[in-house]
């Protein structure tokens, strides 16, 4: 009995717990409820497709329009049906020739070289002509213009240079090729190329010349009865940068011409040529090459007024200006190319050449009579003394002051050389016995005169007196050189 009262009362105990615990086991069941129910409510609800984006209703906070270009609708469908055509056959293949117009416009004409005959010009060449294959439907573009990368999945003329050395496009940041397709059809092609050309030079006037170089283009594979290469614009189609120059030469004209060349292996094909004339610069070769080269010819002449007894002055001075024209001649033969002909300048170069060398052998020749001379006089001399009875016509004449006889030596030539030792100075009876030498030759050149060879006696009075040589020389050799300037300057300006 007593037992039952204090079980009913744990149970009373208990039921009041299970009481309290359930609300709070509720109350976790009802907010994870609650969290899943925010979830779902967040998804963005699924629709079945209907074909067509639902256009976005536009705000009334914004009031600009959308773009609907920007707006992804699936491939987009090329205008320019590439793989549709097979573009390894020209426009038109098997009908009629296809024109393709050229034009070009030089960008600079970068360098001549006389040595290796070229020269290298950097320009844009254009190609104009019509394929059909390319011709796409447009209302609202007039062209589309693409890079080179199209340009090896299309037809193109294979245009190269004749007589060309090197050549290439420029890649600079990218290929410089732009290809631009017409609606029509229509296609330009325009890309920048730098290349050498061979330039067939005529150097028979240099420096004085004139060079037409040509750059000649041509068609590799297709014959005049596969494709007609002409230009576009005529005359106009070649043009040239303003600033276009050379430090040697003048540009005088760019023209175009066109004509026909023939391959016996191949056929006929069209040619288009590129001319432009070129004069050389004058200034530069006259400070360079003629005003030395003038310069040492009349230092030369320096040595016909230097007395002939001043054997180093006179030698030296004729071996210096003999080897610098040496050194001229071969300077301006180093720079250009190694020709079978004569050119104007290696003729100015060459007769100046001799006119120096000629100075040093007029002293060879006037030093040698001089050594002939003396022998003679010492002869002569030698006779005198031993036989005195000879000149018997000399006794009047030894006090004499002033002796001159066939324009040879007197009294104040003999003691006028301050300059020399004073073994040079002739005494009392070295004159008288130059005096009786010169009255012997004065007697041989008499007896000559009474032969009637007055021609020989003039030519044996220059020779017995050797300043005659030189005087003459300072007329002669000048006057020579400048009828011989007068004549060039004439001939190859």
């Amino acid at each position: 009995g007593g037992v039952g009262p204090a079980a009913g009362s744990w149970r009373a105990a208990g039921g009041v717990g299970d009481v309290h615990r359930m609300p709070d086991f509720t109350r976790l069941i009802l907010f994870l409820f609650c969290l899943t129910a925010l979830v779902e409510s967040r998804k963005p609800k699924r629709r079945r497709w209907t074909g067509q984006l639902e256009m976005a209703k536009p705000s009334h906070l914004f009031k600009k329009n959308l773009d609907v270009t920007k707006i992804h609708k699936g491939k987009p469908q090329p205008l320019l049906r590439v793989e549709d055509h097979d573009f390894s056959m020209r426009p038109a293949f098997g009908g009629p020739a296809i024109p393709v117009g050229v034009d070009v416009q030089v960008e600079s004409l970068d360098s001549i070289s006389e040595v290796d005959m070229d020269f290298t010009m950097t320009l844009y060449l254009r190609h104009y002509w019509k394929d059909e294959r390319l011709a796409f439907p447009s209302t609202s573009n007039k062209s589309m213009t693409f890079d080179g990368r199209l340009v090896k999945k299309i037809w193109v003329p294979d245009v190269f240079f004749v007589h060309s050395k090197r050549s290439f496009t420029h890649d600079t940041t990218t290929d410089n090729i732009m290809l631009r397709v017409y609606p029509d059809g229509h296609v330009l092609y325009s890309m920048r190329i730098t290349v050498t050309a061979m330039c067939n030079m005529d150097f028979s006037h240099f420096p004085l010349d004139s060079q037409t170089c040509s750059l000649e283009l041509e068609s590799y594979a297709y014959t005049d009865e596969d494709l007609m290469l002409y230009w576009k614009n005529g005359d106009e189609s070649l043009r040239t940068d303003e600033k276009v120059s050379l430090s040697q030469f003048l540009i005088q004209e760019f023209h175009t011409t066109s004509r026909l060349a023939f391959y016996s292996s191949t056929g006929w094909y069209n040619r288009l040529y590129i001319n432009f004339t070129l004069r050389r610069h004058i200034f530069f070769f006259l400070l360079q090459t003629y005003f030395p080269a003038t310069l040492m010819v009349m230092l030369s002449w320096v040595s016909f007024w230097i007395d002939r007894r001043a054997v180093p002055a006179r030698v030296s001075l004729g071996i210096t200006t003999v080897l610098t024209m040496s050194t001229i001649i071969t300077g301006v033969n180093a720079s250009m190319p190694r020709v079978s002909y004569i050119k104007a300048v290696d003729i100015y170069l060459w007769v100046s050449f001799v006119f120096v060398f000629l100075s040093v052998l007029e002293y060879a020749a006037v030093n040698y009579l001089t050594t002939v001379q003396e022998r003679k006089e010492r002869k002569l001399r030698e006779k005198a003394r031993r036989c005195p009875h000879a000149f018997p016509c000399m006794c009047g004449m030894l006090h004499s002051r002033t002796m001159m006889l066939d324009g040879s030596y007197s009294e104040s030539e003999a003691n006028s050389l301050a300059g020399y030792p004073r073994s040079h100075i002739l005494t009392e009876e070295e004159r008288q016995d130059k005096i009786v030498v010169h009255l012997a030759l004065s007697s041989e050149s008499n007896s000559s005169r009474k032969k009637g060879l007055l021609k020989g006696h003039m030519g044996l009075r220059i020779f017995q007196n050797t300043h005659a040589i030189d005087k003459y020389s300072r007329l002669i050799f000048p006057a020579s050189y400048i009828f011989f300037n007068l004549i060039y300057w004439s001939v190859f300006s």
